[in-house]
């Protein structure tokens, strides 16, 4: 660049915008080669066109990185999270219509264990939220599948270790889905197999996700976001056994089970035949005997029942009672209601309709015509009285002797300390707005 500047003093002319940019742009490139920096991601802007554009910095310098589509890979934009640790390749550029330098961005990832840690327990909240791991829309496992399907590598010792405990098991048709399971693509064709399977006309009962053991980084194809979705959207129940027991990745949550090991979710999958077999033994023995029990029980009790006939005749001597105690307590009713009827004599009848004929009257002469005026007349005048002495209480009365009410927007003024700006004067014929002389 020096010398570029050099030769245009010698010639003494002016650069033009557009070549002093370029030049500066050409000797920046020609002085970097290819770069890996280290930082933590700020601002992270992905474009509608593909191209995501971001800032890279630490705690004294901020560097502006453009990552264009041609340049991405699917697992490694799926990590782009503002706050990660990552380290960045590419090469330095500069961008002549803002005048600033930028790191053209050939690959991203994230900056050790830590950084990767992070990444996944903020995407492990973050579906948590979204209800993606509820038990409640888990699905329950098949008791005894016909059709299992398996998506693992097909040349790890984790499909033999599956392959041999099915075979001590009821062995069901095993449909192998061959995918890799670290690196890149892993998670694009694991989720590939999954659609595939759940796209099938007669699809296996149960699937099983598996690999091996490994490190964290091995690991993230299956904390893949996009992953995680497709195994919860499985209409097949999905049984997740990835790494070792002590590995835990986002689709173990997402999951409708998870197995601590591939093995175990061959012994998930499917019942040992042995067992299987022995309980049927077990049920069909004690069905068997049933019955002989059951009648055995029912002859021990025989002994302690009583005889047909004793219970015959106890209800027929129960019956017997009954009948007699019903005639004689109704010869005995017939007895006192003559009594009673004895008892009463013409004269005193008539007595006693002659008097209530006279109550009748003279409850008719109290509900005359003429009584209802009376009370109604009565009322009236208590009626009157009260509004008379209602009138006099009545501060109206008062108005109508020369008197005048102060108001504040309809609240009394009852003090001159209280008199505002505005007011209004009540009289007995009306009101009047007025304003207070200051």
């Amino acid at each position: 660049m020096t010398d570029l500047l050099t030769a245009a003093e010698k010639k003494d002319e002016p650069w033009s915008v557009s070549a002093l940019a370029f030049a500066v742009r050409k000797a920046v490139e020609g002085s970097f080669g290819a770069v890996r920096v280290r930082g933590e991601l700020g601002r992270v802007t992905k474009h509608s066109s593909g191209h995501i554009y971001f800032d890279l910095k630490d705690a004294d310098a901020v560097i502006h990185a453009a990552w264009f589509k041609g340049a991405q890979r699917a697992a490694a934009v799926a990590a782009i999270e503002q706050g990660l640790e990552v380290i960045v390749s590419g090469k330095l550029s500069t961008y002549p219509a803002r005048s600033e330098y930028q790191l053209i961005v050939t690959s991203v990832e994230p900056a050790g264990v830590g950084a990767l840690l992070k990444l996944i327990e903020d995407r492990r909240k973050k579906l948590l939220a979204e209800g993606l791991f509820d038990e409640q829309r888990k699905k329950e496992l098949p008791f005894l599948p016909r059709k299992i399907g398996i998506i693992t590598s097909p040349t790890g010792a984790v499909i033999q270790d599956i392959l041999h405990r099915l075979r001590d098991r009821f062995t069901p048709h095993v449909l192998l889905w061959p995918v890799v399971v670290q690196g890149e693509a892993a998670a694009g064709q694991v989720m590939t197999a999954l659609a595939g399977f759940n796209a099938m006309p007669d699809p296996p009962e149960v699937i099983i996700v598996a690999r091996g053991g490994g490190s964290v980084e091995d690991l993230m194809p299956f904390n893949d976001e996009a992953l995680v979705r497709a195994v919860a959207a499985s209409r097949i129940p999905v049984i997740s056994a990835v790494g070792h027991e002590t590995d835990t990745t986002l689709i173990d949550y997402a999951a409708d089970r998870r197995a601590p090991t591939p093995t175990a979710a061959a012994e998930i999958a499917v019942p040992v035949k042995s067992d299987l077999v022995a309980t049927l033994a077990d049920l069909s023995a004690r069905l068997q005997t049933a019955p002989l029990r059951l009648l055995a029980q029912q002859r021990r009790l025989l002994p302690s029942l009583r005889p047909p006939q004793a219970l015959v005749h106890n209800l027929m001597q129960r019956l017997d009672d009954r009948s007699a105690r019903l005639a004689q307590g109704l010869q005995g009713w017939v007895q006192v209601q003559q009594v009673k009827l004895a008892r009463l004599r013409v004269p005193d009848l008539r007595e006693r309709l002659l008097r209530s004929s006279h109550q009748l009257e003279q409850l008719g002469a109290r509900l005359s015509p003429q009584t209802a005026l009376r009370s109604l007349e009565r009322q009236r005048q208590i009626w009157q009285r009260l509004s008379e002495k209602l009138d006099v209480l009545s501060y109206k009365a008062t108005l109508s002797r020369g008197f005048a009410v102060v108001l504040d927007e309809g609240k009394l003024v009852t003090s001159a300390a209280q008199v505002p700006e505005k007011m209004q004067l009540r009289f007995a014929d009306g009101d009047v707005a007025v304003r207070k002389d200051s």
